[in-house]
């Protein structure tokens, strides 16, 4: 992947709904793993989480939770 533009904490924080829909969408789309992790989304995130561990969880975590079984209500 070439070298994404910089871009601040600030903007990154600003667009983290938009990062967990596109990771929400890719993990819906049955891609794999591999294609997940070279998304421009999964370096996004995983730049919040180095940056701020305490407020935002890895993409990993959120894969997982995204993985999961819903409840049938």
């Amino acid at each position: 992947m070439p070298n994404p533009p910089k871009i601040t904490i600030d903007e990154l924080e600003a667009k983290y709904p938009l990062y967990c829909k596109a990771l929400k969408l890719l993990v819906k789309d049955a891609r794999t793993i591999e294609e997940i992790k070279r998304s421009l989304c999964w370096d996004r995130l995983a730049l919040l989480h180095r940056s701020l561990p305490s407020r935002y969880k890895s993409p990993e975590h959120l894969m997982d939770l995204l993985q999961r079984p819903q409840p049938v209500s």
